[in-house]
């Protein structure tokens, strides 16, 4: 569906709303990141997902809760409640950098949809650990989201209220719910544009184990989407690939300037080495066990 071009949007209210869980010393900084912008948010909610305890905000925070279980659940009630003719979406453990709304707002104001640069944020910039390198290469590639596969992550997102009802709101734990939301919204015609300035910073994983329930969700998904007998052929065919693949990521890895130096890219590689060969290991679970229900159920709660 072709659409015409989006009316200039004058002097946007943004409401920001940040889903959390279990994460109250990440989400004081994220919303000192805020607080620091060159352009303040109009509106601040904080929807916790059903956290052993409720975090503590400021008073011009507002706090909600929702039992149901998804960052999905969450970013729809703080929608619900928002008071923005836009809505700026970012996780509880990311840092928003300083011109964040800023590029938003400037850019919003012609545009539909817009995702923003996702960067890792070292814990010490001189000595990148393994999956800090790894995942600079390899995690959050949004350019590369929006231009090919029509979506951009939830963590950054920022949407015209008008786009969001129309669209609907996001999944649940069924589906990748930043997925499904920005490839339901490219069918229905409306445009994301990658906007490199609105840049925010997402930790990296602090074990493998992180990772590795990141793409046993993935993968269920992916398998619970295959058809028939071909669709399992292809399955197989994917498995081997994956199992063969770090040697040819090897001129990206030393092309990269998303790291800082050789052995950065080195690390990066032995990264990518755990876990495409963890992948390969869980797609041959899948091929002989199937029930990717298993797998999609272990949301870190």
């Amino acid at each position: 569906m072709n659409r015409s071009a989006p009316e200039p949007l004058h002097s946007p209210r943004i409401s920001v709303v940040i889903p959390h869980l279990n994460q109250p010393e990440m989400l004081e900084r994220c919303l000192k990141s805020l607080a620091d912008n060159t352009r303040a948010p109009d509106e601040i909610i904080v929807v916790d997902n059903g956290s052993e305890g409720l975090p503590h905000v400021a008073p011009h925070v507002t706090l909600l809760q929702e039992k149901t279980p998804g960052p999905g659940p969450a970013r729809n009630l703080g929608v619900a409640h928002a008071t923005g003719n836009v809505l700026a979406f970012i996780d509880a453990d990311c840092l928003a950098r300083f011109n964040w709304l800023e590029e938003a707002e400037k850019a919003i104001e012609t545009a539909e949809i817009l995702g923003g640069d996702v960067r890792i944020g070292y814990a010490n910039p001189r000595h990148l650990t393994v999956l800090e390198a790894y995942e600079s290469i390899y995690a959050y590639q949004m350019k590369r989201y929006i231009a090919e596969e029509g979506f951009t992550g939830t963590g950054n997102l920022v949407v015209r209220r008008d786009v969001l009802s129309e669209v609907g709101p996001f999944a649940g734990l069924s589906v990748a719910e930043d997925k499904d939301w920005g490839q339901r919204a490219t069918r229905m015609g409306h445009r994301i544009t990658y906007v490199p300035q609105m840049r925010i910073y997402h930790p990296a994983r602090r074990t493998f184990f992180e990772l590795y329930a990141k793409w046993d969700r993935q993968l269920a998904h992916e398998y619970g989407m295959t058809d028939g007998l071909a669709g399992k052929f292809k399955w197989v065919a994917k498995t081997a690939a994956m199992a063969l693949s770090p040697f040819i990521e090897i001129p990206r890895i030393a092309a990269s300037d998303r790291v800082p130096d050789n052995l950065a890219r080195f690390k990066a590689f032995a990264g990518l080495c755990r876990i495409r060969l963890y992948r390969a290991g869980r797609m041959v679970d899948l091929i002989l066990r199937g029930r990717p229900e298993r797998l999609s159920a272990k949301w870190n709660r």
